[in-house]
């Protein structure tokens, strides 16, 4: 699988990154390491290379079960950029305390400290806030991140969720109490949510050379073989005229409708990362064929007019 830079670092990534969020939803401790087990092996021999984490997954299991498989195998970890999340705490948290986001110095440090213990590694290659904290202190969080890169803790640093405008105010601050640069945002994009086409969000991404990793790039299983499980942002989501589009495409060019979906968003010109994040193994492979395959502006364009709804401008 091809390779591309994340925003301004030295890191290489595979065009497409495995998302662990399901991978310990039973609970069961043994199944879950099978699942996990057999995921990352199936993503490794797919070339995939960045996987994405977050310390809410499956309350911390996910994290715990992908770092036993590390434990088992060290030799993995010098195959893989780890990315991870935090900033989003549950209710009864302590007790009694409402769920609610969490950019205090204090809490930023702590969660990569037990989530580099859950993943039994030295270090996270990407350390990402995971929605914006309504009483974000720019400068409070550039501190916690110098003291994380200072340590050795963590190489780069990302966003998730944010705004055009929250990523610049931090921005600023992070270059300059760490002399690094916010180097993605982890939004949701797809051709069923084209936000990031209109807010400015890719404007930015592309202006700052700041890399877009796209969740939910399937809108949760509407744009491939179906949703078992769905966001409620995404319940309002039509997905019927856009697969239909994308079915007609994946007809001509004789391959899958998810093959066609991922590919549309690796199109675009920011280079964004689809964050692949079905358990299957078959599927995590025949995702990878994505990659090979480069849509035409009019194949583009025409799946970007079947998404909108109605006839561009």
């Amino acid at each position: 699988m091809q390779k591309v830079s994340l925003g301004d670092s030295k890191l290489q990534s595979s065009r497409l990154a495995y998302g662990c969020w399901r991978v310990a939803r039973t609970g069961d401790i043994q199944q879950d390491l099978k699942t996990t087990r057999e995921a990352v092996t199936a993503a490794l021999d797919s070339g995939y290379t960045l996987f994405d984490h977050a310390d809410i997954y499956c309350h911390g299991r996910a994290e715990s079960a992908f770092g036993e498989v590390l434990r088992e195998n060290p030799k993995l970890r010098k195959k893989m950029i780890i990315a991870t999340k935090c900033g989003i705490r549950f209710c009864d948290e302590p007790p009694g305390a409402p769920a609610r986001y969490d950019f205090t110095a204090e809490h930023i440090i702590r969660s990569c400290e037990q989530s580099l213990q859950r993943l039994h590694v030295e270090y996270i290659d990407l350390y990402q806030l995971h929605r914006p904290d309504y009483l974000m202190d720019v400068d409070e969080v550039a501190v916690a991140f110098a003291s994380l890169h200072k340590s050795g803790k963590v190489r780069e640093f990302g966003v998730s969720n944010f705004r055009p405008s929250q990523l610049s105010m931090l921005q600023r601050a992070v270059q300059q109490k760490v002399e690094k640069n916010i180097i993605t945002n982890q939004v949701e994009i797809s051709l069923a949510q084209l936000a990031a086409f209109e807010d400015g969000t890719l404007d930015q991404c592309q202006a700052m050379n700041i890399t877009p990793l796209a969740w939910s790039p399937l809108a949760g299983g509407l744009l491939s073989d179906g949703a078992t499980e769905i966001l409620p942002g995404q319940k309002s989501y039509k997905p019927a005229p856009i697969v239909e589009a994308i079915d007609a495409l994946a007809k001509e060019r004789n391959t899958s409708r998810t093959t066609i979906a991922i590919a549309w968003l690796l199109k675009h010109p920011t280079k964004i990362i689809p964050i692949i994040g079905s358990t299957s193994p078959e599927r995590i492979r025949a995702a990878a064929a994505a990659a090979e395959i480069e849509l035409t502006r009019e194949e583009w364009y025409r799946l970007l007019i079947a998404a909108r709804g109605e006839p561009l401008p």
